[in-house]
């Protein structure tokens, strides 16, 4: 375990807490959304390099890349951010997180100068505070994750920077706080979008290759039933693409940007999937092209927010209302950010970790919240 998270931890119910003191080993973990330091004191000394150890400011290039304009009306109730506890280390890379019981889950990205982490954090919003609980078995970055029922699972990631998949794939939750091994994907994959109908696992598109230069976005859509561990082949996304946003709502996957082999492609191609039918259709595309951002439903609409481009990281936060086929601005996030983890819990948007900046240089532990008012 990091040596970090090992101080000062209280096991409950299996599952390490961090404590209080133990978040106060950094003296602005405790700064909450109405602390006297100014609305972004809370960013100072929430950053560390992928090259070099110790904390740091916001990047000086944060200012030169971050964009959140949005070519779309905006909403007559814009919303707020506010700042909440941050995450235990700066993380990123862990591609998306997922929603499980009332917390969140973050699983893998880099940390600490390594890209390959197996690290498994858990925000529970009930206290504001980060919990560490087991490892997953093969640390990774860009992991696919879902929930079906009481289970998380781990799909596939990068055990290179953003480059040489795996096939492995784990469950957690089945026996307490430990992973157990399902069966692999048929082939090597990482930044795979994950999702869930019933009790099944859809993961979509993502990219292979062992080099930047081979690194190719594929099609594939493949479905993971539990009850027989076992992986079959369902209808292709329209366009392959990897890093994308995706929501399951009332039965139906929304497929929302991401990027054609390179964040220099981005799209704002949004696609539909019918599993009835087995088959896509479009919607409406996202208004800001990227990758690497966060897509949650969140009071009837799916909220697609941050993301990364050519010299950009986005803090455009755009809302689509499924039933008017239709996308509005929100208030953006206060620090732009890409590769972090995004879930909806209760009456807020918890947003953690990501990268300031394009490219995965930098780790961030900045943790915010948006709320309607």
């Amino acid at each position: 375990m990091n040596t970090i998270l090992s101080r000062r931890l209280m096991v409950t119910g299996g599952i390490a807490v961090v404590s209080g003191p133990a978040l106060a080993q950094n003296p602005h973990a405790q700064h909450g959304p109405h602390s006297s330091h100014g609305p972004h004191q809370h960013r100072q000394g929430q950053f560390e390099r992928l090259n070099a150890p110790g904390r740091v400011d916001l990047p000086e290039i944060h200012h030169q890349q971050a964009d959140v304009t949005s070519p779309v009306p905006q909403a007559p109730n814009p919303g707020r951010w506010v700042p909440k506890a941050p995450l235990p280390i700066p993380r990123t890379e862990m591609a998306w997180a997922v929603g499980r019981e009332g917390r969140m889950h973050l699983v893998g990205g880099y940390a600490e100068q390594r890209v390959d982490r197996p690290y498994h954090h858990v925000y529970d919003p009930a206290n504001d505070s980060w919990i560490t609980a087991a490892e997953v078995p093969r640390g990774a970055n860009h992991v696919g994750v879902a929930v079906a029922g009481q289970r998380l699972y781990a799909i596939g990631g990068f055990i290179e920077q953003n480059r040489t998949p795996h096939a492995e794939c784990f469950v957690w939750g089945v026996e307490g706080d430990r992973w157990s091994a399902i069966r692999p994907l048929p082939e090597a994959c990482g930044a795979i979008a994950c999702t869930t109908i019933g009790e099944r696992i859809h993961a979509i598109g993502g990219a292979t290759g062992n080099t930047f230069a081979t690194r190719k976005s594929i099609d594939w859509h493949l479905v993971y039933d539990p009850k027989d561990d076992r992986w079959t082949r369902v209808a292709p996304m329209p366009l392959g693409r990897d890093h994308t946003g995706i929501v399951t709502v009332e039965g139906l996957i929304h497929l929302i940007g991401g990027r054609v082999d390179s964040f220099h492609t981005n799209s704002v191609l949004h696609h539909v999937y019918d599993p009835r039918e087995d088959r896509w259709t479009a919607r409406n595309h996202m208004p800001t092209a990227r990758s690497g951002h966060g897509a949650v439903l969140f009071r009837g609409r799916i909220f697609c927010m941050g993301g990364e481009g050519w010299n950009r990281v986005y803090g455009q936060n755009e809302a689509y209302d499924l039933a008017a086929d239709r996308w509005e601005a929100y208030a953006p996030m206060l620090t732009p950010r890409h590769g972090m983890g995004a879930v909806a819990i209760g009456d807020a948007i918890y947003v953690a970790g990501g990268g300031p900046q394009m490219g995965g240089g930098v780790k961030s532990a900045i943790h915010e919240a948006f709320m309607l008012s």
